[in-house]
């Protein structure tokens, strides 16, 4: 199921919604036609588990489910907001996780040059989140060297504290699409979380795709262009550390809790790496696509 949070009107109550052939469906309605309990928010669907989500999945597959008018819209009638408005907690960010990101790193970051033996794990905290759609902002007195990042995200299912790999996948709820904005001018001692924290330095969505209709997440088309200009193309085959090992990473020491986001790192050709080095300006149109997740648009405006 492709899930969103959504809004009719831009002065309605966001709600959870699912797409289905073009259309948004509201979860906790079509729940209340059939007597089933269903929530109005990605994170109380998240919350209530698998049994949730495998009900929501059978009321969609029932052909004799006939739907009122009102429940479902056309999804280019309404506003979609980041899957999860408002995490509880700050975003996961690893970085360094692609071969030849590395590299362009140790070039032009003073990153190491050697490939990191552990994942390399920062955060991002809610506030940096916006959905597709949303402006991504650009505040010349705080930085001139604004960047972008696409990068699969991996959202949490159920909770996860010293978990081995082998058992990892358990713990996923479904994918979806970041770009981890970096203001590569901002780094301080080595820490990125200035750089890569500031508000609307998160976008994230469009939707929430969940796991079961991603056969393989470890192999999926990811790319970012700027202005319809390709500038990033790999597949998550290349990720140096995999999904189940960050995972296993991080819940060895911070337990990972349902609605838990992580974004697993970017492939080479991000800003700072090309000659010359190249940035987001204000009037730039940036679109981050993964393969069956969709397309994540975002304009960059001054502030």
């Amino acid at each position: 199921m492709k899930l969103v949070t959504y809004r009719k009107t831009k002065t309605s109550k966001a709600r959870l919604g699912v797409i289905n052939d073009g259309q948004v469906t509201d979860v906790q309605k079509l729940g209340l036609l059939s007597g089933s309990q269903l929530p109005d928010t990605m994170l109380r669907l998240i919350d209530l588990g698998p049994d949730a989500t495998f009900a929501l999945s059978n009321l969609l597959n029932k052909k004799e489910t006939r739907l009122p008018p009102g429940i479902s819209v056309p999804v280019e009638n309404v506003t979609l907001l980041a899957p999860i408005p408002t995490p509880r907690k700050n975003i996961f960010g690893i970085g360094l996780n692609y071969v030849e990101h590395v590299a362009e790193s140790a070039k032009n970051l003073d990153t190491a040059k050697d490939l990191p033996t552990k994942p390399v794990v920062f955060s991002k905290p809610p506030t940096a989140v916006i959905g597709t759609g949303d402006s991504i902002q650009h505040n010349s007195k705080m930085t001139q060297q604004l960047d972008w990042e696409v990068e699969l995200a991996v959202i949490i299912g159920t909770k996860a504290t010293r978990i081995e790999a082998k058992n990892a996948m358990d713990h996923v709820f479904g994918y979806s699409i970041m770009n981890d904005v970096s203001a590569r001018d901002n780094r301080r001692a080595g820490q990125w979380i200035f750089s890569k924290g500031q508000d609307t330095f998160a976008p994230f969505g469009p939707c929430i795709v969940t796991k079961d209709e991603i056969t393989d997440p470890h192999n999926l088309n990811l790319w970012l262009k700027k202005n319809g200009v390709e500038k990033q193309s790999s597949n998550t085959k290349h990720l140096l550390f995999n999904i189940p090992t960050l995972i296993s990473d991080l819940s060895s020491g911070m337990t990972l809790e349902p609605g838990d986001i992580i974004a697993t790192g970017t492939p080479s050709g991000v800003g700072a790496g090309r000659d010359p080095q190249e940035w987001m300006w204000p009037g730039d149109v940036i679109e981050c696509g993964v393969e069956g997740i969709g397309v994540l648009r975002n304009p960059v405006i001054s502030i």
